[in-house]
């Protein structure tokens, strides 16, 4: 099914002078946005679902609530998990603002003011800034982003070969219960090896990296409307207490607040 658009027309008088872009779509659960470039800033929203970015070693997760920074001209896909009602503010290449001069992907903690501002925007359609109204709110919404907690929703992959045969093994089975000798032994590579590979690489142990991956693959459960429980389970604890305690600790709020929507 293909997804649901909404876009406000733009005069191609306006074009020129336009600071802000936006659009608003509704995809269904496991769609895929191949890899692709914007010669624009984007700042992506997800007001229910969740959604994984990736690009190159790198990818996120945007739980609903939250929001990812994607630079101009970063090269990155996107699934969809759950129905996913997203949001994209894009931001012209041309602004100076030191927020927008960011080489990497972010997570953001959406907090209730950015928004509203995003759905200002989106409502509007585009700011244009030959209209005063129109650059207060750019500049409004860029101090917001400029203040806005990051969140640890990325997960890094290691350059080696070897070790990244293994990282994919894990997240295509995150529940999986072997032990890294066991993945060593099975992609042919040592255990001090693989571990030197995962902190030189990815900057954390192989058992950390496994946990986040872990985690992460626990906002897509959630997202798809499986139980606090279910997701636990899944993503490898055995203890429900334990997943909440872990849960929270990594990302400083409970599952709940996960699978909660945020709104439109």
């Amino acid at each position: 099914m293909s997804p649901i658009r909404h876009r406000l027309t733009v005069t191609v008088e306006q074009e020129p002078f336009l600071t802000v872009r936006s659009m608003a779509a509704d995809y269904l659960s496991g769609f895929e946005i191949e890899t692709h470039v914007h010669e624009w800033h984007q700042l992506l929203f997800a007001s229910s679902g969740a959604m994984t970015v990736y690009g190159g070693r790198w990818s996120w997760m945007i739980p609903p609530g939250k929001a990812v920074f994607i630079p101009a001209r970063c090269r990155h896909s996107i699934r969809m998990w759950g129905n996913v009602a997203m949001r994209s503010l894009y931001f012209s290449a041309t602004l100076d603002a030191p927020v927008l001069c960011s080489e990497a992907c972010r997570v953001l903690s959406v907090t209730p003011l950015l928004r509203e501002l995003m759905l200002r925007i989106i409502e509007l359609g585009a700011l244009d800034c030959r209209i005063p109204r129109h650059n207060r709110l750019k500049d409004l919404i860029l101090d917001e982003i400029d203040t806005t907690p990051v969140m640890p929703l990325v997960l890094p992959l290691p350059n080696d070969g070897r070790a990244l045969l293994v990282a994919r093994h894990v997240l295509t089975s995150p529940a999986g219960t072997e032990s890294i000798d066991d993945l060593g032994r099975q992609y042919r590579v040592g255990t001090r090896t693989l571990e030197r590979r995962f902190r030189d690489e990815t900057g954390i142990s192989f058992g950390l990296w496994r946990q986040k991956a872990r985690m992460l693959e626990s906002i897509r459960l959630l997202a798809e409307g499986k139980s606090v429980t279910e997701a636990a389970l899944d993503a490898g604890y055995s203890s429900v207490s334990a997943f909440i305690a872990a849960f929270k600790r990594t990302f400083g709020c409970t599952p709940g607040q996960i699978s909660e929507p945020a709104g439109n």
